[in-house]
């Protein structure tokens, strides 16, 4: 794939200079080279799986959490615990069971005669956070994020503490065992930019799975090197906002959104599944997450194509979808698949 699209906008609707424009091309090159130089790192250790690691970095460039799901051994863990080292960031692990505590996640107050009181920091305060089987642990449990996620920060007493940047959630669930597990609530769920569906591997990347496993290896012996450091994850996060998006594909990527919501309006052949639609925190995930969509491709500004491709990721848990599609087996995906086709591309 070419680096620069023959569709380029020109300067003035871009509404920055030349110049401007020309550094943040040489920006962008930077970054394309970075990732493929952490890419090549998590290959050392992560086999396959390649769509999923192309949505883990759009979500870092646009700055949202990440809810994975898929059967248990598949190596959702395995992908942030080894992204996150390629970020050269913090990581914290957080195994979620049915007696957690929101305290064992952000910190509580304590009293020594000495100190006085003191706040103890919980396993929050990272870059990274993966918050394995997080369905395993009560909505109250769960909520204790919400904060965390929304404003990167956690009030422990009557103390309000910044979290260290760059701050993410990568959380896992497992949709086989329904017994000892809580369903997220809406709100929790609605404040992850992606849901990403992590599949089984193929034949061949199955073979070479075989002697790069965790049960004959460590982790450390893979050698994986940060190629990325906090401050420059940070840049890429505000060099994303920069990237030009048209007043035409800002009106596509609305419709999208409304067509969940009013799909009669729209003719979709299955409006009658659709309980409810996206929220304005969809239409905002679909416009960072093509933003960071063009970085990753190595482009300055976003073509219909980056708001096709994130679409699936970010609204397929932001649809709500009636007890008759549940019964006739019917996903979001097929929705946002007919919403596509509905809509013209600008």
């Amino acid at each position: 794939m070419a680096l620069f699209s023959s569709s380029k906008p020109d300067t003035g609707d871009m509404g920055i200079s030349k110049e401007e424009i020309k550094a943040l091309e040489g920006k962008i090159k930077e970054y394309h080279k970075l990732i493929q130089d952490a890419k090549d790192e998590i290959g050392k250790i992560v086999i396959g799986q390649e769509t999923v690691i192309d949505s883990v970095f759009r979500a870092i460039f646009a700055n949202g959490h990440l809810l994975f799901e898929g059967v248990p051994g598949i190596a959702k863990t395995l992908i942030v615990r080894t992204v996150s080292q390629t970020m050269g960031c913090s990581f914290a692990r957080i195994q979620f069971t049915p007696d957690l505590l929101p305290s064992d996640i952000t910190g509580l107050t304590s009293y020594q005669k000495e100190k006085g009181f003191y706040i103890i920091k919980g396993p929050v305060f990272a870059n990274f956070i993966l918050a394995d089987e997080i369905n395993r642990a009560p909505p109250k449990v769960q909520s204790a994020l919400l904060e965390c996620m929304q404003e990167k920060q956690v009030t422990i007493g009557h103390e309000t503490l910044q979290l260290p940047l760059p701050f993410f959630v990568m959380a896992t669930q497992n949709p086989l065992e329904q017994v000892g597990t809580y369903p997220l609530p809406e709100a929790q769920v609605d404040r992850f930019l992606f849901k990403l569906m992590v599949g089984y591997p193929t034949k061949e990347d199955e073979i070479e799975i075989l002697n790069k496993n965790m049960t004959i290896h460590k982790f450390e012996h893979f050698d994986v090197k940060p190629v990325f450091s906090p401050d420059v994850i940070v840049d890429m996060q505000e060099t994303t906002k920069t990237v030009y998006l048209s007043p035409k594909i800002e009106k596509y990527l609305v419709t999208i959104i409304d067509a969940t919501r009013y799909p009669d309006r729209y003719k979709l052949k299955q409006a009658h599944y659709i309980e409810w639609g996206a929220s304005p925190r969809g239409s905002i995930g679909l416009f960072i997450a093509a933003k960071a969509n063009a970085i990753l491709h190595g482009r300055t500004f976003v073509i219909p194509e980056d708001v096709k491709e994130v679409a699936y990721d970010v609204l397929r848990h932001r649809l709500l979808l009636s007890y008759e599609a549940q019964a006739e087996n019917i996903k979001t995906e097929q929705i946002i698949t007919e919403v596509l086709q509905k809509i013209p591309v600008p």
